[in-house]
């Protein structure tokens, strides 16, 4: 289960999203290569360690480290995704996100934090087309988060160990 906390305030992508359009209009005058290597991608959790069904609370904060407004171009509408030991939102099932392009926007230094949080399970389809819930297992995971943009070899992403005891 992803649940995304909203303030009333946030996007689609579960950002503050207070649109300034000035810095959007500045964002595009920085080369798309700059862009792209300006921002900073890290992602944490609530703990270290946790209980087999406890949520996990995963946090991902992208940062502009320019004193300039970027706009970064993504290769889909998800401007940000995560994943858990590879798993794409802990899930197999197929996702329908639009191929379309999108970018994302930062003024000058600025963090954009959301937060999501795992239950602690992944989703899989079964080949009868059913889903289900299975416990992730003992032991050590990988908790991951990216923006995708065009050029593989400049993906940004961070990851982090999780314990399930």
């Amino acid at each position: 289960m992803v649940d995304r906390r909203h303030d009333g305030r946030t996007d689609r992508t579960g950002f503050d999203e207070t649109k300034n359009y000035l810095s959007e209009a500045l964002g595009r005058v920085v080369p798309r290569s700059v862009a792209r290597r300006a921002i900073e991608v890290t992602v944490s959790t609530d703990a270290a360690e946790y209980a087999p069904d406890e949520p996990v609370a995963i946090t991902v904060a992208i940062r502009n480290r320019l004193p300039v407004p970027v706009e970064v171009p993504t290769t889909t509408r998800r401007l940000w995704g995560w994943a858990v030991d590879g798993v794409l939102e802990a899930t197999d099932e197929r996702r329908y996100v639009s191929a379309e392009e999108s970018s994302l926007s930062l003024r000058a230094g600025e963090t954009k934090r959301a937060t999501v949080t795992w239950n602690g399970r992944f989703r899989r389809s079964d080949d009868d087309g059913l889903d289900r819930s299975v416990r992730a297992e003992r032991g050590d995971h990988t908790v991951s988060v990216f923006v995708p943009v065009p050029d593989a070899d400049e993906r940004h992403e961070d990851a982090t160990q999780i314990r399930i005891r």
